[in-house]
């Protein structure tokens, strides 16, 4: 059989015993969860969870609200968290928070128990002024002189990739021939 055919076949079967392999472990139900709230610099607040015993991240569905008190009384929530797209195991709140200091409680029902506070400050984020943008004629006067100035730069850079790709295949296509 092949030498190159041989590493192929054994990382094939690599790869599907990764795929078939062992489950992930999942916690017992009830194991102790661990979260971390923080704010996100906005007005939304993170919420990290894993395994306390361990520190691996949650991957069963979690169910999970968010109540928000302000130091002048005013409550927002309780909000349902949904799952972050950044994140195997970040969670957000379904809605941002009002502008302002807020004390922050996350409940977790499932996959287990568990309820942290934290303190957040939720803020409009307040982007640079923009600068005045450039003239449709200009950008288009630009992109003219760049694109054929780069002409002969970019067909060199495909010459000499195709000469490569030759190069290999004489070398391999000899080697091939030559142990054979």
């Amino acid at each position: 059989m092949n030498k190159a055919l041989r590493y192929a076949a054994a990382i094939l079967l690599a790869g599907l015993g990764l795929l078939l392999g062992a489950p992930a472990a999942s916690a017992a139900p009830g194991s102790p969860l661990a979260l971390e709230v923080v704010g996100d610099g906005g007005r939304n607040v993170n919420v990290l969870i894993t395994w306390k015993k361990d520190g691996r991240p949650v991957t069963d569905i979690v169910a999970a609200t968010l109540l928000a008190t302000a130091p002048d009384g005013r409550t927002f929530g309780p909000i349902p968290l949904k799952s972050a797209p950044e994140g195997q195991n970040l969670y957000n709140a379904a809605e941002p928070l009002p502008v302002g200091e807020w004390k922050v409680a996350v409940t977790v029902t499932k996959p287990a128990e568990v309820r942290k506070s934290a303190t957040v400050k939720a803020q409009d984020i307040v982007l640079p002024a923009a600068t005045a943008p450039a003239s449709t004629t200009a950008l288009a006067e630009r992109s003219q002189e760049s694109s054929s100035d780069d002409l002969p730069l970019q067909i060199g850079v495909i010459a000499a990739a195709a000469l490569a790709a030759i190069g290999i295949m004489f070398v391999l296509v000899r080697r091939r021939n030559g142990s054979g």
